[in-house]
């Protein structure tokens, strides 16, 4: 009825095409002829595998499988045994059952159970007959049966009869290895009456067949029955909690299956650890089989703008740090509590798992980690405890990162974003006596895109009029080379590739370039450089002299990304386009500090109200290049840097 249904709908809608032969259709002259597809009669399965003796997730896991199989549309779904915990009384077994049951009720298509050990095995005291097998029957269906479908016959059997005469179940001796005379019966009754079928599909919990695991079975037996039968096309079993593929034997291939929310040692697909399910495709000529892990299903009528829009928020999401953050002091120790507050700025929940890390020893933290979930448009707050009990000074001190990896929860799938790395929020307590005394003055030396940075939580600059400037000599200043940036077709950047000096502001909607054409930084010659946003205008300068500028006016765009001494950021926030030579004296200032006249720049500067940051660049403790100014928004090496005497 169905097929009669479509054939007279593409009928109605092709008239056109009725008396044409079989092909493919197109007024084009001379195109490649493309092959029609295959005629052949198709269905499709899907197989679930165990689901027990997982943590209370693995429910989840079998929710989530329930929506993956919906969006696969197969005709079918058959499961390997193992639905329940099992292994209790029978109010326990009938809670877990409910459970099962209510979550596969969300499936589309119908479902076929086969009964494992944790099914029909009793736990405590002494069993009734056959265990659980009354409750199995009456609340999931027969132990042994067989149904057809499209010219299949799906034949299911019983691996659990365990032994009848002691009323035991288990498995590893023969005694509860083997499979019941009265069962080998109806099976042999039953391929007999599936001869006229195309393929035979056989299931059962467990992998009777692997004898390492199943010593005196008699699957040898089942095997005849299946190879006589001479239509039997595959075998399918779970228990094992790991993939397993035993080959083609006498024409019949046998898969074990892993797990559907059951327990797993770790995941790892290659390995045969995952949750996942077997999709299997069924022609008059042949099956395939296809493994897909549990969640990799995806609705693409899920994409839409709001989705997009959660996702686009999601990827840069960063935790508040309430407080002051890490805390050191001069000697090296930290000692205190980092607190975090989690914003969801989504329309759907999201789960996020945080941790710091850092590979100096001398640090702990605890916990470890944090897995919360985060409602729609709300908040948790998580802190960690840490310290440092190093008294080394800051010579050997590494900051730690914190790893953030967020999940966005859609209503039927679950979407991983990258895991992110941010710089942990930190200041010093003090510093030593000696950072500021300019007895030694030196600069720093940076080459292969080593350099600092300032973190953007630290150096925030006012909308309006700004400053930013420096002494740089360079070595060589061929190609593409950066003095001071956070650029990311956003915020600002002082450039000196090929000698030409360049500064850009994004205000608004795109750049606004103040630039040099001719290269006037000569190699081995120090040069003080400045760009100078004043509300209305883009001014470049060199050693003191007006170079050009160009009108502007707006807000700045901001981005996340750091200030880069030395470098550019590039769209991963890594250093890019790195200057090679010596930088010394770098300030950041609020206002405009120069105007039209030419001015005679300080060799070496002194903080006032309008500093934002000053980095003198004498010395460096540890990774921290220390800020002269108020602030403390001191800079941290990334790379090899050091810090060259003046000449």
């Amino acid at each position: 009825m169905h097929r009669a249904l479509v054939v007279a709908l593409l009928l109605l809608a092709v008239p056109s095409a009725l008396g044409d032969p079989p092909g493919v259709h197109t007024d084009r002259q001379g195109a490649r002829v493309l092959p029609l597809p295959c005629g052949e009669d198709v269905f499709h399965f899907v197989i679930f595998g165990d689901r027990t003796t997982g943590p209370p997730s693995g429910l989840e896991v079998l929710r989530q499988a329930v929506s993956d199989t919906n969006l696969l549309g197969p005709d079918l779904v058959m499961t390997v045994g193992d639905l329940v915990g099992g292994y209790n009384r029978r109010p326990e077994w009938l809670a877990q059952m409910r459970e099962f049951r209510a979550i596969m009720q969300g499936l589309d298509v119908p479902w076929y159970p086969v009964p494992g050990n944790h099914d029909v095995t009793w736990g405590g005291g002494t069993p009734p007959p056959g265990h659980h097998e009354s409750d199995f029957e009456t609340h999931f269906g027969p132990l042994y049966y067989w149904f057809e479908h499209k010219g299949a016959a799906f034949v299911t059997l019983y691996s659990d009869e365990g032994d009848r005469e002691r009323n035991r179940k288990g498995w590893g001796n023969a005694r509860v290895n083997r499979m019941s005379e009265t069962q080998l019966a109806w099976l042999a009754k039953t391929l007999e009456q599936t001869k006229q079928h195309d393929h035979v599909f056989v299931f059962l919990h467990h992998p009777r067949w692997v004898e390492a695991y199943y010593p005196g079975s008699n699957w040898d037996a089942v095997h005849t029955l299946l190879q006589k039968a001479g239509n039997v096309t595959a075998v399918f079993a779970g228990h094992l909690h790991r993939r397993r593929y035993d080959g083609v034997r006498d024409g019949i291939e046998y898969f074990t299956l892993a797990t559907t929310g059951g327990a797993l040692p770790f995941e790892a697909p290659g390995t045969g650890y995952l949750h996942h399910m077997n999709v299997v495709t069924v022609r008059d000529s042949g099956m395939t089989v296809a493994t897909i892990p549990v969640g990799a299903v995806l609705d693409p009528r899920e994409m839409t703008q709001e989705r997009r829009t959660d996702v686009d928020r999601l990827r840069w999401l960063e935790p508040v740090v309430q407080g002051d953050g890490l805390v050191v002091a001069a000697g090296g120790r930290a000692n205190g509590t980092y607190p975090l507050e989690v914003e969801n700025p989504a329309s759907r929940p999201i789960q996020v798992t945080l941790s710091l890390d850092t590979p100096d020893r001398g640090w702990f933290f605890a916990p470890s980690h944090h897995h919360v979930e985060v409602p729609a448009g709300g908040k948790v707050e998580v802190s960690f405890r840490y310290g440092r009990d190093h008294e080394d000074g800051l010579a050997g001190l590494s900051l730690p990162s914190l790893a953030l990896q967020a999940d966005y929860l859609g209503e039927t799938t679950r979407i991983s974003l990258p895991e992110r790395n941010l710089p942990a929020v930190w200041r010093l307590r003090s510093l030593p006596p000696d950072t500021w005394d300019g007895t030694e003055p030196r600069a720093l030396s940076v080459e292969k895109n080593a350099c600092l940075t300032v973190p953007a939580q630290r150096l925030d600059i006012p909308d309006g009029a700004f400053t930013i400037e420096g002494w740089i000599r360079g070595d060589d200043f061929g190609g593409r080379r950066a003095f001071l940036a956070k650029t990311e077709k956003s915020e600002y950047g002082l450039f000196v590739s090929d000698g030409r000096p360049v500064f850009s502001v994004f205000l608004g909607r795109g750049y606004v370039t103040a630039s040099e054409q001719e290269p006037v930084l000569e190699p081995g010659r120090w040069h003080h450089v400045a760009g100078v946003f004043d509300g209305s205008e883009v001014r470049l300068y060199v050693d003191g002299k007006l170079l050009a500028a160009q009108p502007g006016e707006g807000r700045r765009r901001r981005n996340e990304w750091p200030l880069f001494v030395g470098a550019d950021p590039d769209r991963r926030g890594h250093p890019t386009s790195g200057f090679d030579g010596l930088i010394d004296e770098v300030r950041v200032s609020r206002g405009a500090r120069y105007g039209q006249a030419p001015f005679e720049p300080a060799r070496r500067f002194e903080p006032d109200d309008d500093t934002l940051l000053l980095l003198h660049l004498d010395r460096g403790l540890g990774p921290i290049a220390p800020d002269h100014a108020a602030g403390g928004r001191h800079a941290l090496s990334r790379g090899k840097v050091e810090y060259a005497p003046l000449d």
